[in-house]
């Protein structure tokens, strides 16, 4: 079969579709994976095919961070909100022509159209043009659900969701109306997320169905449309694994600290108040820089910087995890057994801090809210015993990265040819 994997975010949005594409491509299928153009040569070096599409990430990744900083510090604050979103929105809505062609171009003739989050409605109205069935990897509970939004009653926090969809769907609706008609669609008259549903795609949800109790009986109506299979990830090695491993042995399980594809706004107070918290502890710190550049602060000798490392094989050897909350790296705290600290930006990253605390196994905070004396309040919250014991209860019962990806290509497999069949 061919089959084409395309989502546009950052690398923890593109590794899971880059781990299953690579299983399907071991089983002998034709693979293809879209993604930003800085992503291309990642796809491409764990031996897929890729094709780049719409902007890179750096374009619009400051006004990400800073839109939910302000947010949160001021949601009144229309109009400055307002600006602030179109320097996010304006961008990506400039290059969705050049996105639904780059699809419409692959798509056509595959037996399999799958997409992540971003992107999602200009993904399923090609499929739906060129008749391919459609499927999606959602990496928390995107569709309405009384389960995610746990501060409010299940019935509220439905409706609320149902309402974000649709808003979601009727601003922009002229956008999705006049792509709809190039595609020789006619208008829609519903949000694309209960067009998705309705059409009989493929949601998988790639996450543990224990992280939100109740969320697989509540979605029973849905039959099979919903599958969970676990979080996917490859636990690819790095050019630094040697050099950690003897950074750890040679001292104290340390405490990892990474905030993931956005750079943090501020590098030198960042590691000013890490070196700080972890002197007052006498903790070591183990800092992955990835889209942050460190490289201009002074050295601290209880302070361990690198660029990338291997989440899989570093995890477990260190005392607890602090991190931005993306999904791939919250699994792989869980997995590893380690008490987890999310200092969160954006609100799907705050979906997880608050599973994190609802699950026992440490605690969150807002990053742009942290400061030296919050971060060590927390830090010994997340390193308390019970935490630890909790997370080694939970490390039980997640699904291995194997396992996840397994089912992931298992239950694409079956719904292409299902699909194909019918």
């Amino acid at each position: 079969m061919r089959i084409v994997l395309a989502n546009w975010g950052s690398r923890g949005e593109i590794e899971p579709c880059a781990a299953v594409g690579r299983e399907l491509q071991r089983r002998g299928h034709d693979v293809c994976l879209v993604v930003p153009p800085e992503l291309v040569e990642f796809v491409e070096s764990v031996e897929l095919p890729a094709v780049a599409y719409g902007l890179e990430l750096d374009r619009i990744s400051g006004a990400y961070r800073d839109f939910w900083r302000d947010f949160f510090r001021g949601f009144w604050k229309i109009r400055k909100l307002g600006r602030q979103w179109r320097e996010i929105s304006e961008p990506l809505i400039e290059c969705r022509d050049q996105v639904v062609t780059t699809l419409r171009l692959l798509a056509e003739g595959a037996d399999l159209l799958v997409t992540g989050m971003n992107y999602e409605d200009a993904a399923a109205n090609v499929a739906e043009s060129v008749d391919v069935p459609f499927a999606t990897l959602h990496y928390f509970p995107m569709r309405a659900n009384g389960e995610l939004l746990s501060f409010l009653p299940a019935r509220m926090g439905r409706t609320a969701m149902k309402f974000f969809w649709w808003l979601s769907w009727r601003g922009p609706k002229k956008t999705e109306d006049a792509e709809r008609r190039r595609l020789g669609l006619p208008k829609a008259t519903s949000p694309w997320t209960k067009r998705i549903a309705e059409r009989g795609s493929l949601e998988v949800q790639a996450y543990d169905e224990f992280c939100f109790p109740g969320l697989a009986a509540e979605w029973s109506t849905w039959g099979d449309q919903r599958p969970f299979v676990g979080t996917l990830t490859m636990g690819l090695t790095s050019d630094t694994d040697e050099e950690v491993a003897a950074w750890i042995a040679s001292g104290t399980p340390p405490i990892y600290f990474g905030f993931g594809s956005l750079p943090v706004e501020s590098p030198s107070d960042t590691m000013a108040m890490i070196g700080a918290a972890c002197a007052q502890l006498g903790e070591r710190a183990l800092v992955c820089a990835a889209a942050t550049d460190f490289g201009n602060i002074s050295h601290l000798d209880h302070v361990k910087v690198v660029e990338t490392m291997n989440f899989a094989a570093v995890f477990p050897a260190c005392r607890a995890v602090v991190h931005h909350g993306g999904a791939g790296t919250t699994a792989a705290g869980l997995r590893a057994g380690v008490p987890t600290l999310i200092l969160w930006t954006g609100v799907d990253q705050k979906v997880w801090g608050d599973r994190m605390k609802r699950l026992g196994v440490g605690t969150a905070r807002r990053f742009s809210v942290t400061t030296e004396r919050s971060l060590v309040a927390d830090l010994r919250t997340a390193t308390a015993p019970q935490c630890l014991v909790r997370a080694r209860e939970l490390a039980r019962r997640m699904t291995t990265s194997a396992q996840s990806i397994a089912r992931a290509a298992d239950v694409l497999e079956n719904f292409a040819r299902l699909k194909r069949a019918g």
